[in-house]
């Protein structure tokens, strides 16, 4: 959004400069994204002055040439040679100085050719300057003579000064979708009123009068909750031309092109106010009625700018009294007028809008049509419902000067629901938790109130419930909340102003969860990435052929798709196997082989339940998260240093215990998987909780994808991941004394796991056992029918002292006698 520095003067007095001010402005949320100068005559007129013409006589050898000397207010006169018709003695002129570049003014439109002053030799005659013509100057377009001032000012006064042509600053502000009460001069300046405590000046509307009722119209509202206020009159005699000087500067400093006076007025009102209005030709309002209503859907209405548009049925428009639905519309409300009934040449009677129009209306209307404009920008986000009346007359002021013409009508004002304030309970001990420092309680009070926002039933200190109710206006549409009243308090008295503290902190009136699971899945997602997994992500629908060959082991009955695409996809998925075999294969057919993919994702079931009071039968939908790890191929390529080395149960086995090592999970029973998908398999439980499925894919489920490689899976409870999740971490000092290791070699039955042997010895071990470990299985008929031979590694530690032998051998001794009592093991020494 564009301010111009000049314009905001006629709101409040401003003595810092440019810069500052937008230091100012960004300070309190406005935030200034570049400030720029803006020359009213290209160039600023530098090097022009204002002289007098001393003594004026022909040149002698050119009939239409003049001798002059000037006092340009240089100490000594000038000699210019002149070429005016109307150059004499005693003239007040404008004075070009040696140096000095002009933009003069092209007569055929365009920029035109800069000119710099030189000195010259004209016919023999030196001239030190030129006496300029209003073209030559970029002032305007006559060339008949010099410019001859009527005036008293000293020679050598710059021309810009005389002339009024001060260079004017843009400030571009960052305008946030939620400050729209800022998107205006007078917006802006309440900011620096609460600021810096200067007084406002609003435009005074003291003048308007209504000088009859010879053309009033009917205007009625339709559609109340989409235009909440709507106000207009009509003004009649007026004269369509173009602006004066004064309003055409004012649009072009801030980027806009003047049109013709009335719609000027309007754009001008828009950007100093922040109401946006707008005028339709009177003449073109059949039947003498306005109606703000909707109109069905698909009626064709063409906008200003020639495109014929097709209305949705919730779009608001301005209409007509045409009963003809295609020939009613005149304006899309709040967005873009009609090409009919638009402010023309021809225009000698207009009926003006101020409106209050819905955001939502407006927004939706907006998306669809894809037509922003500077009012749509404003009604979009929130306008001031007290603002079109004060807006309306100020723009019937203005018409009335620019345009002339009477005020022939009363004024319309449809406002069946006035808008109440904004009323927000806040408590000092918030403020005073938020901001991190105790504000004086009158300070608070001056902020507030300079930003038009009252305190009512105010409960003042000590009372320990001290609190007031922050009586809030309804153009300030982002302040509702406890936490938005205590913003605007601190962003007036400065953040720069509240001192940092030794220790820093943060603190908010919002409560949020103990665990961020999107953050967890996030470090989750990252820890596969780098160990070179690929994320993939599906779609919710399936084919319900997986879900037969899978039935038993389905906790529910499908969710089934009432109106599917196809029969392929009708059905919710019940798992992310099929996903992933899914994906395996698309890839695989193109020619990439080893694969490792993990997906984060919604699995769906329905069951069957009974009301226990009426005893009703009923059905109920649940959705859970899952995660999973899939892997086929090779888990390392082949190089000249080693060998293709396929994915095997142990590859996925070590991703799984990674994940659950970064949630915290240390320990966990295993048990040999029942489920159908595995061919063979563990599950991992923690307090009896399934937390994680793993294995080799039953073959059965790979051959319905047409997948013949073995893969191997990981499907992971999440929600019940997240549930058991503890953010707190144990931290225990680096042990200061060596550990031991020993190793066993135990004959066992085949039906003996490992995880049995790591369960006992811990069991038997307590304090000085840190880990358990097997480097060696074997199996052979020397150890006979039915045994196997587990090589297992012991570590102990004693984080208090060096063990010695004594210790270390008694432990042993206890960890064999547990293997051979509760196993069955044969120690081989």
């Amino acid at each position: 959004m564009t301010i111009s520095y000049k314009w905001l003067q006629q709101f409040i007095e401003l003595t810092e400069a440019p810069e500052q001010v937008g230091k100012m402005l960004t300070s309190t949320g406005l935030e200034v994204e570049g400030i720029e100068r803006v020359e009213a005559v290209k160039g600023g007129l530098e090097g022009v002055v204002i002289g007098e013409v001393l003594t004026c006589e022909r040149h002698p050898d050119a009939d239409k040439l003049s001798l002059t000397t000037v006092d340009a207010g240089t100490g000594t006169p000038l000699n210019i040679v002149c070429g005016a018709p109307n150059v004499a003695a005693g003239q007040r002129v404008v004075v070009a100085l040696v140096g000095a570049t002009l933009y003069p003014t092209n007569p055929n439109g365009g920029p035109a050719e800069p000119l710099t002053i030189k000195k010259a030799k004209i016919r023999g005659a030196a001239s030190e300057g030129m006496i300029c013509a209003e073209d030559e100057i970029g002032l305007g377009h006559s060339h008949a003579g010099i410019m001859v001032l009527d005036t008293d000012v000293p020679n050598g006064t710059p021309a810009a000064e005389y002339f009024k042509l001060q260079p004017d600053y843009q400030i571009e502000i960052g305008l946030t979708p939620n400050r729209i009460d800022a998107a205006s001069h007078m917006g802006v300046a309440r900011d620096l009123h609460a600021l810096t405590g200067r007084p406002i000046s609003l435009p005074p509307v003291d003048a308007f009068r209504v000088d009859s009722t010879d053309f009033s119209l009917d205007v009625r509202v339709e559609a109340t909750e989409a235009c909440p206020r709507y106000a207009g009159l009509t003004i009649s005699g007026l004269t369509v031309q173009e602006s004066p000087d004064w309003l055409k500067q004012r649009l072009l400093s801030i980027g806009l092109t003047p049109i013709n006076n009335v719609v000027d007025v309007t754009n001008f009102v828009c950007h100093d106010l922040g109401q946006p209005l707008h005028a339709f030709d009177a003449d073109q309002i059949e039947g003498g009625t306005v109606v703000v209503k909707t109109l069905p859907e698909g009626t064709p209405f063409v906008t200003l700018d020639g495109t014929e548009r097709k209305l949705k049925a919730t779009d608001l428009m301005i209409c007509n009294g045409n009963p003809d639905p295609a020939a009613a519309g005149m304006c899309i409300a709040g967005v873009f007028g009609g090409k009919k009934s638009g402010v023309s040449e021809q225009t000698t009677r207009i009926f003006l809008e101020s409106a209050h129009f819905s955001a939502a209306s407006v927004r939706q209307t907006v998306q669809h049509h894809d037509l922003r404009t500077d009012a749509s920008f404003r009604f979009e986000r929130g306008t001031d419902p007290n603002l079109p009346v004060y807006a309306l007359k100020r723009a019937a002021l203005l018409i009335q000067e620019v345009a002339g013409g009477q005020i022939s009508s009363d004024i319309v004002d449809i406002y069946p629901t006035p808008v109440a304030p904004f009323r927000v309970p806040v408590r000092y001990r918030n403020i005073d938790r938020l901001i991190g420092i105790q504000i004086d309680r009158a300070e608070i009070t001056r902020i507030l109130n300079a930003l038009d926002i009252q305190l009512d039933e105010v409960v003042a200190e000590p009372d320990p419930n001290a609190s007031f109710v922050a009586v809030v206006p309804p153009y300030r549409v982002d302040v509702t909340r406890e936490a938005d009243v205590i913003e605007e308090i601190l962003r007036i008295y400065g953040v720069d102003n509240v001192p940092l503290s030794a220790t820093l902190r943060a603190d908010s009136l919002s409560e949020f969860p103990t665990i961020d699971v999107n953050q967890l899945q996030g470090r989750i997602s990252e820890m596969l990435a780098g160990n070179g997994f690929y994320e993939i992500m599906s779609l919710s629908l399936t084919r319900p052929a997986y879900h037969d060959a899978i039935r038993s082991a389905l906790p529910g009955t499908d969710v089934t798709l009432l109106n599917p695409l196809s029969d392929e996809l009708s059905v919710m998925r019940q798992t992310l196997l099929f996903s992933a075999l899914e994906a395996m294969v698309y890839n695989l057919n193109r020619r990439q082989k080893d694969l490792k993919f993990f997906e984060f994702g919604k699995v769906y079931h329905q069951k069957e339940t009974t009301n226990p009071q009426t005893g009703t039968a009923g059905r109920k939908y649940v959705e859970t998260m899952r995660m999973s790890l899939a892997m086929v191929g090779n888990q390392q390529a082949e190089s000249w240093q080693q060998k293709a080395q396929p994915v095997t149960f142990h590859n996925l086995a070590a991703a799984v215990q990674r994940v659950l090592g970064n949630l915290r999970v240390r320990s966990f029973d295993s048990q040999p998987t029942d489920s159908p998908l595995f061919q063979y398999g563990l599950t991992y439980s923690v307090n009896k909780k399934p937390i994680v499925s793993l294995g080799l894919v039953n073959p059965k489920l790979t051959k319905l994808v047409d997948l013949k490689q073995p893969v191997f899976y990981a499907d992971f409870d999440w929600q019940a991941l997240m549930k058991g999740y503890s953010g707190k971490a144990k931290y225990e000092e680096v042990p200061r004394f060596p550990d031991v290791r020993r190793d066993l070699s135990l004959v066992l039955d085949k039906t003996v796991t490992f995880d049995q042997i790591s369960k006992l010895a811990h069991q038997t071990e307590r304090k000085l056992l840190r880990s358990v470990g097997v480097f060696d299985v074997y199996e052979g008929e020397n150890l006979g029918a039915g045994k196997k031979s587990y090589s297992v590694s012991f570590t102990l530690q004693d984080p208090t002292q060096t063990l010695n032998d004594t210790v270390i051998d008694k432990t042993m001794q206890r960890l064999m006698g547990a293997f051979e009592r509760d196993l069955g093991a044969v120690i081989r020494k």
